[in-house]
């Protein structure tokens, strides 16, 4: 009996001790700067969000948040970096949804798992992905799919790289819509949405952020997105869900993600500040006239969104053989 009391209060002092420090730990952190990766070039929509978050999050840590951006292999540079840094919370991820939820379907050897390699903080953005034309096509997207379904093979596409989600978004399309296109895959947004303005391809997909001037300019049309809802940004163009193909989502997502192993009260602490700066008045303004929308949310929301997306995707892959290594 006494051998068991003393184990019990042995027990509730390694507790209180816990408690002690991990209050301690939340009140002290962060005590150094802050590394946010990057895995896109500047300029890019992933950076942009980034950027501005850092911007208001660095003032409310005290500490600066440093931008470091490792564009390559679909975004997984970058982020098997912050796989393998100290779960302290000083190095963090600003990913999207190849790196954090598709890379284990497009890479063959892979050396980190979205779902158990890191710890989600939040997600941070959305932006449409919306289906771009030459400006001289006429007509519903109704209308269009008709056209590209009477030509089997003869129109083509672009996207901004093999096994990207411009490339798979289409796919998705093309399954739904029994549709026949040949794919031409290129370097990136900007080269792939050239190419549609010189009448090299007849359509994209793409984030608004790559043709949004394209847009307002005449140069390109748009002609649905592939969204669960319209777009703030976009409020007269229909999604395809609103045109019979309710399958046909694919929605475009930023989040932030620590090492696996981050102490919780860390992710609570990060998780805070992030939503803090997203709720302010000027960062949504900026972000929406980017053509983003703001998230946030609690780290589970973000965990369901990453699963909900590898699992999405899964047969789509299979069927193309859409691989980056």
């Amino acid at each position: 009996m006494r051998a068991l009391r003393r184990f019990v209060t042995h027990l509730i002092v390694l507790l209180s001790a816990a408690t002690v420090w991990s209050q301690a730990l939340a009140l002290t952190y962060p005590t150094k700067p802050i590394r946010l990766l990057v895995p896109t070039a500047p300029g890019s929509s992933v950076d942009l969000a980034a950027r501005t978050l850092a911007e208001v999050v660095r003032e409310r840590l005290g500490q600066p948040v440093l931008i470091e951006n490792r564009p390559g292999a679909g975004g997984t540079l970058a982020a098997a970096e912050v796989a393998r840094a100290p779960a302290d919370g000083h190095t963090l991820f600003a990913g999207f949804n190849g790196p954090l939820a598709t890379a284990p379907l497009l890479f063959s050897r892979l050396s980190y798992d979205p779902l158990k390699s890191f710890e989600p903080i939040l997600a941070t953005v959305a932006q449409p992905h919306v289906l771009a034309v030459r400006a001289d096509t006429q007509g519903t997207v109704g209308e269009w799919l008709a056209r590209v379904r009477a030509q089997p093979g003869k129109l083509n596409y672009a996207s901004v790289g093999n096994a990207s989600a411009s490339h798979l978004a289409m796919e998705l399309l093309k399954t739904e819509a029994r549709l026949f296109m040949v794919h031409i895959p290129y370097g990136g947004g900007p080269a792939a949405t050239q190419a549609l303005v010189g009448g090299d391809v007849d359509a994209v997909f793409t984030a608004l952020s790559n043709v949004q001037p394209l847009v307002k300019s005449g140069r390109i049309r748009l002609l649905a997105s592939a969204d669960e809802r319209r777009s703030s940004a976009l409020p007269d163009l229909p999604t395809f869900a609103e045109t019979g193909l309710p399958q046909v989502t694919a929605p475009l997502w930023n989040g932030i993600v620590a090492p696996a192993g981050t102490p919780p009260e860390i992710i609570e602490r990060l998780n805070q500040e992030f939503n803090a700066a997203l709720a302010l008045p000027e960062v949504r303004s900026r972000l929406q006239q980017a053509g983003m929308e703001p998230i946030g949310g609690p780290p589970q929301r973000f965990a369901r969104m990453m699963a909900t997306e590898s699992t999405k995707w899964a047969p789509i892959v299979q069927r193309t053989g859409a691989r980056l290594d």
